[in-house]
């Protein structure tokens, strides 16, 4: 199963118009990734990335909205995983 997270287009390199490239935010993670399939999208815009291709564009409101609920899952799930483990998760009271 993949997990498609949004990403921010930080900038966009055009000079190549048959292979148009962005540096894409992750979460602080800057990727490199073609916009072959979406060469209408700007710096701000936030996508869907497949295998290294832009896939998709996605409006600032459901990026955000997908981007808390990847952050709240990842919080839930490790803290789940510390509770089963018997540990607290690091900067959390004892």
């Amino acid at each position: 199963m993949c997990l498609a997270i949004p990403g921010r287009i930080v900038s966009v390199d055009a000079s190549d118009p048959v292979a148009p490239i962005a540096q894409v935010d992750f979460e602080g993670q800057l990727k490199t990734v073609s916009l072959l399939y979406v060469p209408e999208v700007a710096v701000d815009d936030y996508v869907i990335v497949q295998s290294g291709f832009a896939i998709r564009r996605v409006d600032k409101a459901e990026a955000l909205e997908a981007l808390t609920l990847a952050r709240e899952t990842t919080i839930d799930g490790a803290r789940r995983t510390a509770t089963m483990l018997g540990s607290p998760m690091a900067g959390e009271g004892t």
